[in-house]
């Protein structure tokens, strides 16, 4: 029998305000000078402290569910979600429950196979982040400093079958975050992660069999893993006869498994009734409009202008668009640039990031302006140099910066081009070495990456590679016997 997942996601995300969610602590609880530094009243639930909410961080909300296509809700309340455990101060958990601030949105995802899913959003609701557990051989540690950050819990339904598909939304979605400017998207650092909701069935069946949750997915490649180690196991299970028991999960990244960490709570389990410290937020028409105006270029809306304005790819173009950064910093090399726009992309796509990669940079560290990698660029479209001078006036320009022109002039860079030059040193080379012309001739082609090499060498990669090839292939058709 063939079996089908069946996966929703639950997507966490620290919002990026100057306080916490109810209080004025600073919510950069990564540079507090020492553990339990960062608290008040309010964050470590003391009796008699009020909470307040912060108001950036609702603004922040309904951005990202305009963002998925949500309707806003402008009567909107508050919860208490009680449960007890070390990591929560007031034994509750101050978040929304029946009305959230967004719901009912949309997200268009690739399956894996091309073909586009439409991915329901069911809800985008705001909350209090947890304290901070260590947990030693024979006891825990707690760091409240965390405690009463905003955070943003993004719910979908489960309408996910394949985790390729899990995987686009969960990029998608952190794309759209950093966009947003809501979340840096800072997987390692924990400020945004994942929980996957996993049952499977029958292929061809519309019910809906026990699921099981995975927490605190951190990165994408633990989704990946997590989710395809746990629909394996269920499938497993059901074709030996047993049945799936509904609980939250843990990931063990070391072991490639998930554990088993406590039954699955319902919502009834977590005994929700209305936050009595809170009035319900109520949202104008034109308080949710000035929000909506707010909204930058989406990464999708932003990928189908790259393909239509600069005849790139599909691929080539959510590439670009995978980061504001990049995509803006593209846009301003084509701006400066009279080279074609895929060149553009080749350049960036290609030795740019490969520098960074090698150098552990992001995009944002980037000082390289855009009108010098336009300029080198350019010297490289117009033959001034030849590509392979190109990549090491780059990495200059990365390490010292400076002026391309400058720097082909101070390292004797400029291309060879040259034709009569070019063809007394191939017409040299080819009489050289008459015994790899004749194997040539006789059919082994392989030999021409040799003779241009040959070229490359004596004239230290300047001469111009067209003009050198063309000169070669007639000089050993000259040559055959």
């Amino acid at each position: 029998m063939k079996y089908e997942p069946i996966i929703g996601l639950e997507i966490h995300g620290e919002l990026l305000t100057n306080s916490k969610m109810f209080c004025s602590c600073s919510a950069d609880y990564g540079s507090a000078p020492e553990p339990n530094s960062n608290i008040c009243p309010v964050c470590t639930g003391l009796p008699g402290a009020m909470p307040v909410v912060n108001k950036k961080a609702t603004e922040l909300a309904a951005l990202v569910g305009l963002a998925l296509n949500c309707s806003i809700n402008k009567h909107n309340t508050f919860a208490r979600k009680n449960y007890y455990y070390p990591d929560l101060p007031k034994g509750y958990q101050i978040s929304q429950y029946e009305l959230p601030i967004a719901e009912k949105g949309s997200l268009d995802v690739n399956d894996g196979n091309e073909n586009q899913l439409n991915v329901r959003v069911r809800r985008v609701h705001i909350e209090e982040d947890t304290a901070k557990l260590a947990h030693e051989k024979n006891y825990a540690l707690v760091d409240f400093n965390r405690a009463g950050v905003p955070l943003l819990e993004i719910v979908s339904e489960p309408d996910i079958r394949t985790v390729e598909a899990a995987l686009d939304y969960a990029t998608k979605v952190r794309a759209i975050l950093r966009y947003l400017g809501v979340n840096s998207g800072d997987m390692e650092k924990g400020v945004l992660r994942f929980e996957a909701n996993i049952s499977v069935r029958p292929v061809g069946s519309d019910e809906f069999r026990t699921r099981t949750e995975i927490k605190n997915l951190n990165s994408f490649r633990a989704l990946v893993r997590a989710s395809q180690y746990e629909i394996e196991r269920q499938i497993k299970l059901y074709e030996a006869g047993g049945t799936v028991v509904q609980e939250t999960l843990g990931w063990d990244d070391v072991r490639g498994v998930t554990t088993s960490q406590r039954s699955k709570e319902e919502a009834h389990d977590y005994r929700y009734f209305p936050e009595p410290d809170l009035p319900p937020l109520q949202l104008s028409d034109a308080w949710i409009e000035s929000i909506r105006i707010q909204l930058p270029e989406l990464p999708e809306a932003k990928t189908s202008r790259f393909i239509a304005d600069f005849s790139l790819t599909p691929s080539e173009a959510r590439f670009l668009t995978s980061e504001r950064t990049l995509a803006n910093y593209f846009e301003s090399v084509v701006a400066n640039s009279k080279s074609p726009a895929k060149t553009i992309h080749s350049w960036i796509a290609g030795e740019f990031m490969r520098y960074l990669n090698d150098s552990s940079l992001s995009i944002d560290d980037v000082t390289l302006a855009p009108e010098t990698l336009a300029k080198l660029i350019d010297m490289v479209t117009d033959k001034t140099i030849g590509a392979s001078a190109g990549k090491t006036v780059l990495t200059e320009l990365f390490k010292n910066g400076g002026d391309p022109a400058e720097i082909v002039k101070e390292k004797n860079l400029l291309q060879m081009t040259d034709v009569n030059a070019i063809q007394e040193l191939v017409t040299k080379i080819l009489n050289d070495n008459p015994k790899e012309v004749d194997e040539y001739n006789a059919g082994k082609e392989t030999l021409f990456q040799w003779f241009m090499g040959q070229v490359a060498r004596a004239t230290k990669g300047k001469a111009d590679p067209n003009v050198a090839k063309e000169l070669m292939v007639k000089g050993l058709e000259e040559r055959k016997k």
